[in-house]
This record gives structure tokens, sequence and C-alpha cells, in this order.
């Protein structure tokens, strides 16, 4: 086992694992840490995770210090000028009537790379923005088209269960969901039922499945025979959480069984 240190670099935002290095690292600490884009500033969320070998990141990247009050007022800048750089790059995008909509901008820590995510429903040819923008800011330039997920994510809204999107709340990854999910938790597979705000099937099937499937250990299928006091019958639907079926008994009609009452 390996302790890492989980890290995100913006309020909500993914979370991504780091070698601690030997440092003396809490929760809520801000940090230097080395990634693919170059140096940035993160904030420690997860201070106490350990992971086997099989489950290490094979491009695991270590923490380079405990950010100190001069890296804080570096970072504040960099979120100062990269939001003066958002608004500057819409300006473009609005002049060259580009169909995309930019999201967000931020500077690397160390000032090397300016990043801009942004909308799009096709994809774009942004080269002559790019060149735009780096004679602007003498940096490299980045866009990175973001997909449905993300913009929920960025957006926000409320669910079809009235509270506020899950992914602009709490949720840190946006791992894949299958429709397998639903069907696993015995939802019908109405669009209107199991997508989001988004489109794209709900957040919430992929972090409800290991309960439902927890649950739905040993209960007994749709269509499956079982005895009850009242004669055998047929199975005709499955309450995994409440832990109950209904069942149709002919020539006497349907009645609801606990799991643990039948035999």
């Amino acid at each position: 086992m390996m302790k890492v240190v989980a890290v995100t670099f913006k309020p909500h935002g993914q979370i991504y694992y780091f070698d601690p290095a030997n440092l003396n690292l809490k929760n809520n600490i801000t940090v230097i840490v080395e990634t693919e884009q170059g140096l940035q500033f993160g904030t420690i969320v997860n201070d106490k995770i350990e992971l086997s070998e099989n489950n290490i990141p094979s491009n695991l990247k270590k923490v380079i210090r405990i950010a100190t009050k001069s890296d804080f007022n570096k970072h504040k800048k960099n979120l100062k000028d990269a939001s003066l750089a958002l608004k500057k790059c819409r300006q473009i995008v609005e002049k060259e009537n580009l169909p995309m909509h930019i999201i967000d901008a931020s500077y690397t820590f160390d000032r090397d790379k300016l990043i801009f995510r942004f909308l799009a429903d096709n994809r774009i040819d942004f080269r002559d923005l790019v060149k735009e923008l780096a004679s602007i800011y003498k940096v490299r330039i980045e866009l990175r088209q973001i997909g449905v997920r993300d913009k929920a994510k960025e957006i926000g809204g409320y669910g079809p269960c009235g509270l506020k999107l899950c992914c602009a709340r709490f949720l840190k990854d946006l791992n894949a969901v299958s429709i397998n999910m639903a069907k696993n938790q015995n939802i019908a597979l109405n669009p209107n039922k199991i997508n989001g705000v988004c489109g794209r099937l709900m957040c919430c099937l992929k972090y409800e499945d290991e309960t439902y499937t927890k649950c739905k250990n040993n209960m007994l299928k749709i269509g499956d025979k079982i005895n009850t006091e009242y004669g055998e019958g047929t199975i005709i639907n499955v309450d995994i959480l409440k832990q109950k079926y209904t069942v149709n008994i002919p020539n006497y009609g349907t009645v609801e069984v606990d799991k643990n009452e039948s035999n």
C-alpha cells in the first residue's frame, strides 16, 4: 500500500492524486504540485488515502512543497489575470463570430501556459484565435473543448429530484455511467426518467449502484416462483430497497411479500 493525497485545483473541481513526498500534509493545506501541464496551486482535500500497487496511477506526480505566502499571492495574481484574459477571449470570439462559448481561463502556476475551456456543438477551427491570444499574452495558449457533463457542472441547476445538481454540489469525478446501472436498479429505461439536465444518464445512477447491488444480493427476480402463506405465486415486481416482492398468486390475486418472510 502507498499513501497518497487528494488535491483539487478549484472548489468542487476534479480530484487528482499525488505522492506526498514525505511532507507533513493535512486537509485544507494549500500546496504546489507537479502536473503534466506544469506546476499548479492546489488544496489538499483528503490526506488519508492508501492505494494498492495495482491502483497507483502510472503518472503519479509529487507534491513539490507546502504553499508559502509568496505562492498564495502569485496564485491570486494568476486568478486575476486569468479573469481579464477570459473577458478578452470572449470579446475576440464575439468579434470573429465563432460558434463557441468560453467557460473559463486559467494560468498554470508558473504562467507557462494559459488554458481556456470552451463549449461548442461541433469541432471549431480556432487556430487564428490561438495565434491572436498568444500574440497578446506571450505564453503558450491551449483551448480545451469540454463535454455536456462538464457544462452542467459549470452552469449548475436542479435535477428531477428537486435538489441542486450532484455534479455542481459534491461530485468530484464525472465517471462514466452505463445503462446497465439503470437496469440494475429496476428503473424504467425512459430517457425522461434516467437522463439528467445535461441529456446524459444521471450521475446518481453511478454512486447509488453499489447500494442497489448489495441490496439485490440473494433476492429473487421477476418471473421466479415463490412460496408464500397464500400459496405459490410468480414474482411480478421487486422493490430492491424495501426488500419486498409483489407476487401474483393464481385464484387469489397479488400480495406483497417481505424477502425474509418468503420461502
